[in-house]
């Protein structure tokens, strides 16, 4: 596939962009916690993952889910905002004090921490959504009842979104 006058191959969930691997979380996923706090994560998305991983509190009351890799390169950028300005550092320590290495275990499943399954009031069941470069987890009612008044929306948030070229 041609654009912009540079190379695309789709292979999947993972594209070759001028010749090198890109790959991205798509889809939603609803999986049970069971009773020692372990989410299965779908096996598309292991792959991706990898065997390490980095949970952390997300926006909207979700957790974000990112490949070390992903991890490190947003941790990087948040730890060059402006130590002087309150809204950065509110915001660099929700992100990384909040933030904890996790591993799949043989299963593809991940511990989540109490902290982060009360911050996101996580229940018996949880949905798995990726989001390109990273997966959300969300409470299964809680992501229902966002995605229900967000799919309402969706013209009107289109509309303002015209400016940035979507």
């Amino acid at each position: 596939m041609e654009t912009d006058g540079r190379l695309w191959i789709n292979v999947g969930i993972t594209q070759l962009f001028c010749g090198k691997a890109f790959s991205m979380f798509l889809g939603e996923y609803t999986y049970k916690i069971d009773d020692k706090k372990r989410l299965a994560i779908p096996a598309k998305f292991r792959q991706v993952l990898g065997k390490r991983a980095v949970i952390t509190r997300g926006l909207d009351n979700c957790l974000f889910l990112y490949p070390a890799k992903e991890w490190e390169k947003l941790a990087k950028k948040l730890s060059q905002l402006p130590l002087a300005q309150a809204d950065a550092r509110g915001f660099v320590r929700i992100m990384l004090a909040g933030a904890m290495e996790v591993n799949l275990d043989g299963l593809g499943r991940i511990l989540i921490p109490d902290y982060l399954k009360k911050y996101a009031s996580l229940d018996k069941k949880a949905v798995v959504a990726g989001l390109y470069n990273r997966i959300e987890i969300w409470d299964e009612k809680k992501w229902s009842t966002y995605k229900e008044k967000t799919e309402k929306e969706a013209g009107d948030i289109a509309e303002r979104l015209k400016e940035l070229g979507i």
